[in-house]
């Protein structure tokens, strides 16, 4: 009716409609609700987190964000239902394509793993694989390195070929940037993690080698589930005119988001930066991380008692 009181008397308007012209005048000059004013704002920051997210948060990161870099205190549903007004959504994983080949004759590594990424310490166990980059001048190949612990991208390397060189860089990387002492660089039985220039390399620089099991869904699964969230949040949503601009990309994602601002579930909703620096500041005790809703107030009262620095706590999915 607002829209066409130009156009058309109010009265005929409200006539046709079944309302009273009085009704239709106390709607109009009735100030906006305190709660209104307050779902308009809270949009805002929602559009402004979902645009810094690259569009790929959806309401479990969104509530997270609001709640530990803002203060703002809401329910979720309260997230979706405004999300869902504003036509904003996450993006969701698809199945992941393995890249990397076995070598039949090499001489394996013991598996020193057996499916346990449950550390609690920052290089102690390193996984890596290497997934492809599509480009429209032929593929790239990425292969990474992540601490087990706080998921951070430690190492990787970007080339035109599947040769062992690739592996053997982003190890090079990891280990410049982390210097650890007897890390566990676990694998699956690609030739390039089998072969003897890796295991070679890995000798001089003091790392241990590991390889998972044959026909296990889950040995590697850590980054398979990176590989995962880069190709819905990045790959599926770019179309790379030259390997340059694909390694800019990769790059931007890599260290300018998935690293220092990308919240993880596994890690409470904190990015891989935030959960190293609050462990080697004694602000965070990672072994008491919940697991699930029942262990949260479980959770909040050892580390208050302990004198750790608390946030809200949410299961881990």
């Amino acid at each position: 009716m607002k829209a066409n009181q130009a156009t058309h008397r109010v009265r005929v308007m409200c006539r046709l409609l079944g309302i009273s012209a009085s009704g239709y005048y106390a709607w109009r000059d009735r100030p906006t609700c305190q709660r209104r004013l307050q779902d308009i704002l809270l949009t805002a920051r929602i559009h402004s987190i979902h645009r810094l997210s690259r569009e790929s948060y959806g309401v479990p990161r969104i509530h997270a964000e609001l709640a530990m870099e803002y203060g703002i205190h809401v329910g979720r549903k309260r997230v979706a239902r405004l999300m869902r007004a504003a036509g904003l959504r996450g993006i969701s994983r698809r199945r992941f394509v393995r890249t990397t080949t076995p070598d039949k004759e090499a001489v394996l590594p013991p598996d020193l793993v057996e499916r346990d990424f449950e550390i609690h310490e920052l290089d102690r166990l390193w996984v890596a694989d290497i997934t492809y980059i599509p480009t429209w001048l032929g593929f790239l190949y990425l292969s990474v390195v992540l601490d087990a612990c706080s998921r951070m991208v430690v190492g990787w390397a970007m080339e035109n070929h599947l040769r062992t060189e690739l592996v053997l860089a982003a190890i090079n990387m990891a280990y410049a940037q982390r210097r650890p002492d007897g890390v566990i660089h676990h694998s699956d039985h690609g030739c390039q993690y089998t072969s003897f220039a890796f295991g070679k390399r890995c000798q001089e620089l003091g790392v241990v080698p590991s390889v998972g099991s044959i026909g296990d869904a889950y040995d590697n699964a850590m980054a398979e589930s990176f590989f995962a969230s880069l190709e819905c949040e990045l790959l599926e949503r770019c179309s790379f005119r030259s390997q340059s601009e694909a390694k800019l990309a990769v790059f931007e994602y890599i260290e300018g988001f998935y690293n220092t601002r990308r919240r993880h579930s596994s890690l409470d909703y904190r990015s891989p930066l935030q959960f190293e620096r609050e462990l080697r500041g004694g602000l965070l005790v990672p072994s008491l991380l919940p697991r699930n809703a029942s262990d949260c107030a479980a959770v909040k009262a050892v580390m208050t008692e302990k004198g750790v620095q608390t946030t809200t706590l949410t299961p881990r999915h």
